[in-house]
């Protein structure tokens, strides 16, 4: 039974010239996390958040001035960043009197937040932003992307520019103030839930939501025109975590770009979310919350934790898989092994699986020498009871992977008829059962954990290229390809890729372990000593299999046929089936 988030207690605090509406949870002992809300939200977009930190922190809300149960100043200059800085610091001071704060902001508290942490970097410990990019930051790299017009810089400054529609609109006299007092505030709150899942609840959208969008209007007029034309040089010395919507309709996650330069210590959160995230994903933002203030204050973080800020934090040195975990299934040879060794030189933490132990700690010995921490263990994919227990232990041992390889197969040839249910039971547990156990179980990890990743499915040519002696193989290799499409549509809303890779002829150990079905054990040995001398002279490795994985992960592709015979077979397969089989005709055994 999950305990009861400590209550809430509410005061009022003086700013500058307003009255604010402050709201506490948790032991005032402990460090101080300041909430601030953006527009046209108040302090109650934080409810699920603040209940989930307030039980390891001193929580800290308030209504910012003409917002929720604070003051409303008219006139656009009382808006201005000089008198919301003063209310945060009137806020930090009286919650907080003895200690730095560590301070989070989303939409409009983040751009605020930016403001603080850059002018009054002793009274922050560290920041946390949330769709809200620092002002002169945005201006700046607008600029940057207008004055080097390449196709891609033109296109991210149109897609920020189409995104920030609202910003123009609001500077139009009394026309905003109208329209959300004329009744605009009940379709804001049903595009809420329709666009982003947002149901409405007790306290947000809030009652004062109409008085509340006509008066934060003037948070866009007093700072945004100045601020964008002559933006300032900043530098902000706090350490700074920016949770990325992919998602939001309103900032760009291109925005992060050049962040570094402004935020030295700077770590980045992707989330597969949209705008409102503290509403949509509480849980996430609050633990991602909970990792930064820990590794600024030095608190004990688990193992998953640790790896999780590392793998966060952005670095001159920083390598494209820094800090992520990556499963590999399969991984004491072949594709398997050349596959986590190039994760391993890109930064990954690598768990190698493999029914040959030995073989894995090989793999986990080679890639722990490219950098990266590196764990092996013993699985047969094809036993359910065994690959729960492998899934249980990377959670509990390592936490949730970025990336699952779901590599582990065996080769079967022969005539359809000579196959006994025996061989089509084994060739499907391990082709087709182990995909299906490694999707299912780490995907369901991943979605639970809601930072998305990625799964790949090693498929074959097969999957698309009949023949007559591959009827057991080829048929759990078209079976995965589709079940790598359905599962890739179904996952695709929760920000966790899957493609299907599809190898033609590798020289791999495969060869020298397929079972060639009836026949007998001289002609199987000549037909395993055929096909291996024929793979090994077209002379494609592993290693060329694994960089395509590799890409394949950074670029989220559906399906990728590997060598040049694989992409032939893909095409013609497409558009002309009838060739293919007739081809398919020939003892290829």
């Amino acid at each position: 039974m999950t305990p009861a988030a400590p209550s809430v207690r509410s005061r009022t605090v003086r700013g500058d010239g307003v009255d604010l509406a402050v709201y506490e949870q948790g032991d005032p002992a402990r460090p101080t996390v300041l909430l601030v809300h953006g527009y046209p939200d108040t302090h109650a977009v934080w409810d699920e958040v603040a209940a989930e930190l307030a039980g390891r922190f001193h929580v800290v809300r308030y209504d910012v001035r003409g917002a929720g149960a604070s003051s409303r100043p008219s006139g656009r200059r009382r808006y201005a960043f000089d008198y919301l800085m003063a209310d945060l610091a009137a806020v930090a001071d009286a919650t907080a009197p003895d200690g730095r704060v560590h301070l989070v902001g989303h939409d409009w508290g983040s751009i605020q937040g930016w403001e603080a942490v850059a002018t009054m970097a002793e009274r922050f410990a560290s920041f946390t932003s949330i769709s809200g990019p620092s002002l002169d930051h945005a201006a700046r790299w607008t600029r940057r992307n207008l004055t080097r017009p390449t196709p891609g810089n033109l296109r991210r400054a149109v897609a920020q520019g189409v995104r920030s529609w609202y910003i123009a609109f609001f500077q139009t006299p009394l026309l905003p103030e109208l329209l959300w007092r004329a009744g605009l505030a009940r379709p804001f709150a049903r595009a809420l839930e329709a666009g982003e899942g947002v149901r409405p609840r007790d306290g947000h959208p809030a009652r004062t939501l109409p008085r509340d969008g006509a008066a934060g209007v003037g948070l866009y007029r007093a700072n945004m025109p100045a601020r964008l034309r002559s933006p300032r040089d900043r530098h902000v010395a706090v350490p700074v975590q920016v949770i990325v919507p992919t998602r939001d309709l309103f900032v760009s996650p291109h925005l992060v770009g050049g962040l570094a330069g402004l935020a030295p210590d700077l770590s980045l959160r992707p989330i597969a979310a949209g705008h409102w995230v503290p509403r949509t994903h509480p849980g996430t933002v609050a633990r991602w919350i909970g990792e930064h203030v820990g590794r600024v204050t030095g608190g004990a973080l688990t193992a998953a934790e640790a790896r999780a800020v590392r793998r966060a934090r952005v670095t001159p040195d920083r390598r494209p898989f820094q800090g992520s975990l990556v499963v590999v299934t399969g991984a004491g040879s072949g594709i398997g092994r050349a596959t986590a060794l190039a994760f391993a030189e890109r930064g990954a933490e690598v768990v190698a699986a493999d029914l040959d132990l030995a073989a894995a700690e090989r793999t986990a010995e080679l890639a722990g020498a490219l950098g990266g921490p590196a764990r092996a263990y013993r699985v047969d994919v094809g036993d359910a009871a065994a690959m729960e227990d492998f899934a249980k232990t990377v959670l509990h041992e390592h936490g949730v992977p970025e990336v699952v390889v779901n590599n582990a197969g065996i080769g079967m040839a022969g005539s359809f008829l000579d196959h006994s249910p025996e061989d089509w039971k084994r060739v499907l547990d391990v082709n087709l059962g182990g995909v299906i156990h490694g999707c299912r179980l780490f995907a369901a990890q991943m979605a639970e954990h809601g930072q998305g990743g990625h799964i790949v499915n090693i498929s074959s040519a097969a999957a698309f290229t009949p023949s007559r002696t591959l009827p057991a193989y080829a048929a759990s290799k078209a079976a995965v390809l589709m079940l790598s499409e359905c599962l890739r549509a179904e996952l695709a809303g929760q920000g966790i890729g899957v493609s299907a890779i599809c190898p033609g002829i590798v020289n791999t150990a495969i060869t020298r372990t397929s079972r060639f079905v009836g026949r007998t054990p001289e002609k199987q040995e000549q037909n395993r000593d055929r096909a291996s001398r024929a793979y090994a002279l077209r002379g494609y490795g592993p290693e060329g299999v694994a960089e395509q994985i590799v890409t394949a992960v950074r670029r989220n592709r559906p399906v990728v046929p590997v060598t040049p015979e694989a992409r032939l077979g893909y095409v013609l397969s497409k558009v002309s089936p009838g060739l293919m089989r007739a081809l398919a005709r020939f003892d290829i055994g």
